[in-house]
């Protein structure tokens, strides 16, 4: 499941998506577009900046605008930076991996293996879907 925080990042860089090339985008009409709250998306977007996905721009008609192409940019690379790891246990993460706690050997783990294919039909959706497909989506 992902998070309200994550819901509200990705409706917020659809609608940058949307305005690719545009110049940029004040945070109040990012805010009443995806009606989400604008002190909150104003750090879901500090994070998206600082991660790379986004720059800002100061000043009277400053806001924020994509920093890279929508087509290259996908679920799984947002998701990671507002919600974490994507997959269901930490021992079978890519890029957050953590030794569980309970696990006397992973190669004899039961579970492990299960959550090792939970994880990859999540990222085989996650990593194939670009903004500019839901830009599409939400377009169609």
């Amino acid at each position: 499941m992902i998070s309200k925080r994550a819901k509200y990042a990705l409706k917020a860089l659809v609608k940058l998506a949307e305005q690719y090339g545009k110049g940029s985008v004040q945070i109040s009409w990012l805010a009443a577009q995806g009606d989400i709250p604008q002190r909150f998306l104003e750090t879901i977007l500090l994070d998206l900046r600082n991660h790379g996905l986004l720059q800002s721009q100061k000043g009277k008609t400053g806001g924020y605008m994509l920093r890279i192409d929508p087509e290259k940019i996908n679920l799984a690379q947002v998701l990671r930076i507002i919600d974490g790891p994507i997959a269901p246990t930490p021992c079978v993460s890519k890029h957050f991996y953590v030794r569980c706690d309970d696990c006397v050997d992973e190669e004899t783990c039961r579970l492990r293996p299960i959550m090792e294919r939970v994880r990859d039909a999540n990222l085989a959706v996650y990593e194939n879907v670009s903004l500019r497909e839901l830009t599409e989506t939400e377009n169609s």
